[in-house]
């Protein structure tokens, strides 16, 4: 066959990123302290954007109802069109679902049994990025649910802070002079201990360590015995040490150990270079009647606006082809990002709507109630393709009644039930795990890794039993023996 040259014409279909989509995708997945910088080298780039506070009103561009006011109701509106382009990326999702509302209410299982705990937020979900200890501790402070004069006991508890952690000024003092029981003092004193990092606010090194254990669930009579008598291992009596902890050599070792791990001045890790605390991009409040109520956080949404008059003052005064490229290009460039930052906060509110309507049930009871979620389902839910989920729950915050988590956490592994019936998470069945570990009350009780499944098994949970040692080890919990171990030496 004799070879030759020909020209031919084909038609195909394929998917062409703009710039300015690439922009918007981009856009969905930053933090909110990654995004305050880009939209900062925005605006040094661009001289027709501005703040929204920078100039009068009659100055700026009129901008949808999100831009100007990024409240619960500013939220309101439709995804518009900037969703379907990026949802257009992955053209099986189909198209967007009509936005949920800026205000999106659900009936919470709150008013029977359980309601959420007014013990306030598990700290053990929030990221220790605290500009300085104090900031970090007023940050945590902020999100209790304490009256305002708990509130502002807890303040003035946070200023007697020093660097590593403590607070060793006279509580007695302090109750007088802000004219209080001691005891509220006290009271108020032990919810700030459970703020991290763990072992903050104690008032001598003995009550730190102790925060510490009892945080890894090693707080035994043994190990408080050790912590009673300090000053015999700064001495280095092992004997007496012995003695008063009623355990051998081998034990004490490994609790010295133990004690060798922790850390004395738990504030001092915030000696470095500061950094921004954790800013929920979510709150999630329960409202009247058992209603979850979901709403953005906009300070954390950085408003920017089209300054038209200045566009209209410049372009009358360009005249060559370069300078009026310029100025069409920094038009075009200022509208997409005003529109893209509206659309990323939608999209957020439309995730987050729909990820605490699946879970509502964890935010009315409590963990053992946490549904097994994954992006598909949210996704489905809200006519969005799975990729843009995972890109607004990345590096997002939801400031809820039980604590402050990333959006991630609420997406858990299902693990299938015995009976037939309806999954269960694996977060849930970690916190089953551990409380029937923390009800054994004495060296005949000690539950075995098997044990532990079996019981499971007869409560609905088909769990191997390797997955059961892997959560025990995962939330710091020995092994059988050595929690028998544990209970006869004490």
């Amino acid at each position: 066959m004799a070879l030759a040259q020909r020209l031919e014409i084909r038609q195909g279909q394929g998917l062409v990123l703009t710039p300015q989509l690439q922009q918007a995708i981009k856009l969905l997945q930053l933090s909110g302290a990654e995004l305050e910088a880009f939209v900062d080298g925005e605006l040094g780039r661009n001289p027709l954007l501005e703040r929204e506070e920078a100039e009068p009103a009659e100055a700026r561009t009129e901008a949808p109802a999100a831009e100007q006011e990024l409240s619960a109701e500013g939220a309101a509106a439709s995804a518009g069109d900037m969703d379907a382009r990026v949802d257009d990326i992955h053209p099986e999702a189909g198209e967007p679902a009509a936005a949920q509302p800026g205000l999106s209410d659900w009936s919470g299982a709150s008013s029977g049994n359980g309601p959420a705990s007014d013990d306030g937020f598990d700290w053990d979900n929030l990221v220790e990025r605290g500009r300085t200890l104090h900031e970090h501790l007023e940050a945590q402070l902020a999100l209790t649910k304490l009256d305002a004069a708990d509130r502002a006991i807890g303040v003035a508890l946070i200023e007697l802070v020093d660097e590593g952690g403590y607070v060793r000024a006279d509580l007695q003092e302090l109750a007088e002079r802000l004219g209080c029981d001691p005891e509220r003092i006290d009271r108020v004193l032990a919810r700030l201990q459970q703020f991290e990092p763990v072992g903050v606010c104690a008032r001598d090194l003995r009550e730190c360590l102790s925060l510490q254990l009892a945080e890894r669930n090693r707080l035994d009579p043994a190990m408080e015995a050790l912590l009673d008598n300090l000053e015999l291992l700064a001495r280095r009596d092992l004997a007496g040490l012995r003695r008063v902890c009623g355990v051998d050599g081998e034990d004490l070792a490994e609790m010295i150990t133990e004690l060798k791990a922790l850390t004395p001045r738990p504030g001092a890790v915030f000696g470095g270079e500061p950094a921004a605390p954790v800013i929920p991009d979510v709150f999630v409040h329960e409202g009247p009647g058992g209603l979850w109520r979901v709403e953005l956080n906009s300070d954390a949404l950085p408003r920017v606006l089209v300054n038209q008059r200045y566009h209209a003052q410049v372009a009358g005064a360009a005249r060559s082809e370069q300078d009026k490229a310029f100025l069409s290009d920094c038009l075009q460039q200022a509208n997409w990002l005003v529109k893209s930052l509206d659309q990323r906060a939608r999209t957020i509110l439309k995730v987050a709507s729909e990820v605490v309507r699946q879970q509502d049930g964890f935010l009315a009871y409590g963990v053992e109630h946490l549904r097994p979620l994954n992006l598909k389902t949210v996704a489905d839910a809200i006519g969005m393709h799975e990729s843009t989920v995972s890109r607004v729950t990345s590096n997002k915050y939801m400031a809820t009644p039980r604590g402050v988590f990333e959006m991630k956490f609420f997406f858990t592994t299902a693990i299938a039930s015995s009976d037939g019936g309806e999954a269960h998470s694996a977060e849930s069945v970690r916190h089953r795990i551990k409380a029937l570990i923390e009800g054994e009350r004495g060296p005949a009780d000690v539950l075995s890794d098997d044990r532990i499944v079996e019981i499971l098994k007869e409560a609905g949970v088909d769990i191997a039993r390797r997955t059961v040692a892997k959560y025990r080890e995962a939330l710091r919990i020995p092994s059988s023996v050595e929690r028998k171990r544990m209970a006869l030496s004490a």
